[in-house]
C-alpha cells in the first residue's frame, strides 16, 4: 500500500508540473501598450476585468523584507476575469472545472530583458477546457495586434 501511495504521489506531482506549462508571446511593444491592449481585448470580448494583480510592484516592494536583492520585473501584472458563457460550457462538461476559474493573463517585462514584453497564460487540459484556452489565446493575440 505504501508503494502505491508513493507512486500515486509521483504521478500527481508529474501531472501538476505539466499543468503549470504556459503559452507565451513576446513583443517589443511597450509594457503600457500591451497592458492597455489586454484590457481592451478583454472588454472587446464582452468580459469584465475582475482584478488586476500588480505582481511586479508587490515583489519589488517586499524584496528587501524577504531578504532578496534580485529585481525580477520592470513591470508585471496579472489580469483576472471570467466568462459566464464559457465557464458554463466547461463546467457543464465537468463541474470541477471550477478550479480553473477565474482565468488569468499576465503581462510582464523581465528586469534582465528590458524592452521585451511577455504576454501569457497557463495551458489547460485537453477536452472542454480547450474552449477557455482558445478564448485566452484570442485575447492575448488581440492585445498584440495579431
Amino acid at each position: 500500500m505504501r508503494t502505491f501511495l508513493m507512486v500515486a504521489a509521483m504521478v500527481l506531482a508529474a501531472q501538476g508540473a505539466a499543468a503549470q506549462e504556459m503559452v507565451r508571446y513576446t513583443t517589443d511593444q511597450s509594457f503600457d501598450d500591451v497592458a492597455f491592449g489586454i484590457e481592451n481585448a478583454i472588454l472587446d470580448a464582452g468580459l469584465v476585468v475582475d482584478h488586476v494583480s500588480h505582481v511586479g510592484t508587490m515583489l519589488e516592494r517586499t524584496r528587501e523584507d524577504v531578504g532578496s536583492d534580485k529585481v525580477l520585473f520592470s513591470q508585471a501584472d496579472v489580469y483576472s476575469f471570467c466568462s459566464a458563457k464559457v465557464s458554463r460550457s466547461v463546467m457543464e462538461a465537468d463541474p470541477l472545472n471550477i478550479v480553473y476559474c477565474p482565468y488569468d493573463i499576465f503581462v510582464a517585462e523581465l528586469a534582465d530583458k528590458p524592452g521585451e514584453v511577455i504576454v501569457g497564460y497557463r495551458q489547460f487540459p485537453e477536452g472542454a477546457m480547450q474552449e477557455v484556452q482558445a478564448m485566452l489565446d484570442g485575447i492575448a493575440r488581440a492585445a498584440l495586434g495579431e
